[in-house]
């Protein structure tokens, strides 16, 4: 019984360790870690979070 099978060429993939299809060359659609998981749009609302926590912290800092 297959691992995955590839969404693009339908071919299964034994691998379980493959991020690309063997045959079509194509995205498995496997995630990497926590960041992997994330496409392009996404990281800017992550930075963008980020950026805001930081800068609320430090104002809260300041007005103690």
């Amino acid at each position: 019984m297959p691992d995955y099978v590839c969404p693009y060429c339908k071919r299964p993939s034994y691998d379980d360790e493959a991020i690309l299809c063997f045959y079509c060359g194509e995205s498995l659609g496997r995630s990497i870690g926590f960041m992997g998981k994330l496409r392009y749009p996404k990281h800017k609302i992550i930075v963008t979070v980020l950026i805001i926590g930081v800068l609320l912290s430090f104002i809260i800092l300041v007005i103690k």
